[in-house]
């Protein structure tokens, strides 16, 4: 009997510190995960915290190429649970600068309390976790060893990029959610995984155009050179913060390509069956606010800072307050997108590589 309350107090007790991690590392997902299924809202957490840490070691800067790869490459054998997570914690802690939030500081200190949590769950489950972990840091290593300081070589390899470090966690909750609701998804799956790629790299291009200032600071540039070499601009200029004309052209290009996937994002949403408001409002939720990210930027095309680019509070909250109403209502959510899209420029179909 005290055995089983010790493991009862240990299993609380980590459900809350990853419920804090969560809260400390993304506000966003913070907001939406919370609207899931208690279970797979579990799960989603759990996977969403895994993704961090390797996205943690990729961010630090005092990490040279060697120890990133040896890292993610170590990483991944401890979430299948082929090494001891905390001499990996041991080691890593030590190295991270402050660069990296005192949070992920903390993740990565307590990451064996969250395989602990991991290591409850089903087999299916961890599979799916342990094959997105490998994508993602197979990807993060590739892209590590790359100089994109002046940017990605063409449209494809960002496309390649936003695969490795965003599609894959689509695909993830793609299968996650057929897990949840195999009768229902299980017949669609195969749609809604093509679907589920488009759907990750919508949010990340938007995340890479809306830090694209910041990015510049720390030397880094996600954007494809072939795009703005086709608007007469090297990106090679763009670390002294030129913001001229032909390199808005491209950043207008790449807000057209983000929106077609967003499109596609919503699409994948309402192939989620209509009583399923909670699984749906996790997804409306990011894809209304990458929308109203990428009108911010194209409204303010010409701006040289990252924070003119964030939407408000007051934004949140108000996509937030109309999905929850028009959730289950097919015409409604149709209409609230096509309003909110509205005036953003569309896929362009005459470039060439």
């Amino acid at each position: 009997m005290i055995d089983t309350q010790l493991i009862l107090n240990r299993q609380v007790y980590n459900q809350k510190l990853q419920s804090d991690l969560l809260q400390g590392v993304s506000r966003t997902f913070a907001l939406t995960i919370p609207q899931l299924p208690h279970d797979l809202g579990n799960v989603v957490s759990n996977a969403y915290l895994l993704c961090r840490a390797i996205d943690t070691i990729e961010d630090e800067p005092a990490l040279n190429f060697e120890e990133k790869k040896k890292f993610c490459d170590w990483f991944t054998e401890i979430v299948d649970q082929k090494s001891d997570p905390q001499l990996f914690s041991e080691a890593l802690s030590p190295l991270l600068s402050d660069s990296t939030i005192p949070m992920e500081h903390e993740l990565i200190e307590q990451i064996d309390r969250v395989l602990e949590i991991t290591q409850e769950f089903d087999q299916p489950h961890q599979e799916v976790l342990s094959r997105c972990i490998h994508t993602m840091s197979e990807g993060m290593t590739l892209f590590q060893d790359l100089d994109n300081k002046s940017g990605l070589k063409n449209l494809e390899e960002m496309d390649k990029y936003c695969y490795y470090v965003a599609g894959v966690v689509g695909e993830l909750l793609t299968d996650l959610f057929c897990f949840h609701l195999p009768q229902e998804l299980g017949p669609k799956r195969d749609k809604m995984m093509f679907l589920s790629v488009s759907f990750g790299q919508s949010l990340q291009m938007t995340n890479i155009l809306k830090d694209i200032w910041e990015d510049q600071k720390r030397g880094v540039c996600w954007l494809p050179k072939d795009v703005f070499t086709y608007y007469n601009f090297d990106l090679a200029e763009l670390k002294n913060g030129n913001n001229n004309k032909d390199f808005q052209k491209g950043l207008v290009h790449l807000i057209g390509v983000a929106h077609t996937h967003l499109n596609n994002a919503f699409r994948y949403t309402l192939m989620i069956p209509s009583d399923q408001t909670g699984i749906r409002n996790f997804c409306l939720w990011a894809i209304f606010m990458s929308l109203l990210t990428l009108k911010k930027i194209y409204k303010n095309i010409d701006a040289t800072n990252s924070n003119d680019w964030k939407i408000s509070r007051k934004s949140v909250k108000g996509v937030i307050a109309v999905t929850k109403f028009s959730v289950n209502k097919d015409h409604l959510l149709k209409a609230f997108f096509n309003m909110t899209r509205r005036g953003l420029p569309e896929n362009p179909t005459t470039f060439t590589n």
